[in-house]
């Protein structure tokens, strides 16, 4: 069970990493440096992060996207549940979630040595969303190929967004992303 205490742990070592990140350089700054800005141990940073890295990489919304992919209508194809799905998720990213989504992009897209891990985040959530539309039912490759279009729309519109303007939300980026595929076109 995760407690109110660790949840508060963990935003306060991403709010400092961040800041660190930012003001420092990603490659300059340590674990060490996080933990102590952050009034914990680096042990208690690995129990968070286990890497540097998946402070910026991780994606906690992957079991939220994959529960609202599986909660449309079964009667939808599986390219418009998946859309819907991750248009349904993104409802519940608040201004904060949306200001911290915005710098952990701005400063991951800058660094080639996350591209891996960046990968393994994007394949981590294919995965989750693939193995929930195959247990409804969907044939394998219908959902890898859906799953896969939409998380193409969602990664592209994500590595665009650090270079709008800042009003530009989460939401609204990632939205006008799917909309792009959806059934019947934007036209």
């Amino acid at each position: 069970m995760v407690t109110s205490r660790t949840l508060r742990t963990r935003e306060r070592i991403l709010a400092v990493a961040l800041d660190l990140f930012e003001r420092q350089g990603y490659r300059a700054t340590t674990v060490a440096q996080i933990a102590d800005a952050a009034g914990v141990t680096s042990m208690t940073f690995f129990r968070h992060f286990p890497t540097k890295d998946a402070v910026l990489v991780s994606d906690p919304y992957d079991p939220l996207i994959a529960e609202a992919v599986a909660a449309q209508p079964l009667g939808l194809p599986a390219l418009e549940r998946v859309r819907l799905g991750f248009l349904t998720a993104l409802d519940g990213i608040t201004p904060t979630e949306d200001a911290t989504a915005r710098r952990r992009v701005a400063i991951a897209t800058g660094l080639p040595e996350l591209r891996g891990a960046l990968a393994a985040s994007t394949q981590a959530t294919h995965d989750a969303i693939v193995d929930r539309l195959v247990g409804q039912g969907v044939d394998r490759l219908e959902a890898a190929v859906t799953t896969g279009a939409c998380l193409g729309g969602v990664t592209a519109a994500l590595l665009a967004w650090p270079a709008m303007p800042p009003e530009v939300t989460l939401g609204a980026v990632v939205r006008h992303a799917l909309d792009q595929l959806k059934i019947g076109g934007n036209r």
